[in-house]
């Protein structure tokens, strides 16, 4: 085992929403079957502490995301970054893993800087799309840089900063814990008959901007399409109302997806999750009118959904702010919904070439072997 000043190794974690909860915490798994000893802290979800770490902060307390947004919960933020500064300083980490959430992971790593613990960043933030002056800042204060993206890979490097690329998350085979049967026997689902998946987002100030236009084109659909059924991946965190009694809740959206004919999905890692598993979407997303103004003002990509980037064509519609009204989904989804619509099989063909392009399976297992590569190496140079 891997043995550091005397003692066993102790890392420092940070996610702040579900989807880095969920790295977050199969990272933490592949690491601890090549270092079981091994001790983890910090902040994220359910899954990181089920996994072995101990929470400081909750993703619910965290997962916030948008210019005014994040301005209006300003003071919230700062006393968590100095909460967080604090406790690195006294538990002393021999190394900081970053989960996505550039907003407060990079500030972070800038405030920590002098206290030269050596920081990885897993899921780097995408300074691709916007805010290419964050390549600058990770050159300074990152240690590691590893990316799930090729393209991105050969972007960081093209900019000076070496990352190494492991595959995308979704390239894994997950193991569900319930069979097609018995999920759909759970929520009463007729296999033969059309479903909708419903993805209204994973963050609060998401689902109260989409779901009631949601709603809106699902009941107009629920009544023009025969036999229509609907379900909702809700995430655990999030509040839903008002919900009618013909739709199911399913808090493992994977499932949802896997479930469904088409899906309505916020822009976000869904929409990857949708092309994976084969389910055609519209993606959809409304914010603040301010959030709004400064994204189009330095966002330097032609597309907000991750499937239609990584295509560099738009594949999937996308119904952005006001485009995002009930008629416009009711347009895009209906003949997403017919087995036999060319516009469903063009979709679906070109979801092939998306999976082809997220790599092999082993992706934290890649990233975990870095990880402690680069922790081994530490060890060297400080008994030298």
């Amino acid at each position: 085992f891997l043995i550091m000043k005397n003692k066993l190794i102790k890392i420092f974690l940070i996610a702040g929403e579900p989807s880095g909860d969920l790295h977050g915490a199969k990272l933490i798994n592949e690491i601890k079957k090549a270092e079981p000893y091994a001790s983890f802290i910090g902040h994220g979800g359910d899954q990181m502490k089920n996994a072995g770490m101990k929470i400081i902060k909750h993703i619910n307390d965290l997962s916030i995301m948008g210019f005014f947004e994040v301005l209006k919960h300003l003071p919230k933020f700062l006393k968590i970054m100095g909460e967080t500064i604090r406790i690195i300083e006294r538990t002393k980490p021999d190394r900081i893993i970053l989960i996505d959430y550039p907003g407060f992971n990079l500030r972070l790593a800038k405030n920590i800087y002098y206290l030269k613990i050596p920081i990885t960043y897993f899921i780097l933030p995408q300074a691709w799309a916007w805010k290419e002056k964050r390549v600058e800042v990770m050159k300074k204060v990152i240690d590691q840089s590893i990316s799930i993206f090729s393209f991105e890979q050969r972007w960081y490097n093209s900019k000076g900063l070496y990352a190494d690329y492991v595959g995308h998350p979704f390239a894994e085979t997950d193991h569900l814990d319930e069979s097609s049967k018995k999920f759909y026997t759970r929520h009463k689902l007729n296999i033969s008959k059309p479903i909708l998946v419903l993805l209204p987002g994973s963050r609060q100030q998401e689902i109260d901007r989409h779901w009631d236009i949601m709603l809106k084109a699902t009941k107009y659909l629920l009544n023009k399409v025969k036999d229509l059924q609907v379900i909702v991946g809700k995430s655990k965190n999030i509040h839903l109302s008002p919900i009618p009694d013909n739709f199911k809740i399913e808090e493992n959206s994977k499932k949802a997806i896997i479930s469904g004919t088409a899906a309505i999905a916020c822009s976000g890692t869904a929409t990857l999750e949708c092309a994976v598993e084969n389910t055609p979407m519209v993606v959809c997303y409304k914010t603040s009118l301010i959030s709004w103004y400064f994204i189009k003002k330095i966002s330097k990509i032609k597309y907000s959904s991750i499937v239609n980037l990584i295509y560099n064509k738009e594949i999937v519609p996308e119904l952005l702010q006001n485009n995002m009204n009930t008629l416009n989904i009711i347009k895009e989804v209906e003949p997403l919904l017919d087995l036999k619509s060319s516009k469903r099989k063009t979709m679906l063909n070109n979801f092939n070439e998306i999976r082809k392009s997220l790599g092999i399976p082993g992706v934290y297992e890649r990233a975990a072997s870095l990880i402690l590569l680069k922790i081994k190496n530490q060890t060297k140079n400080d008994i030298k």
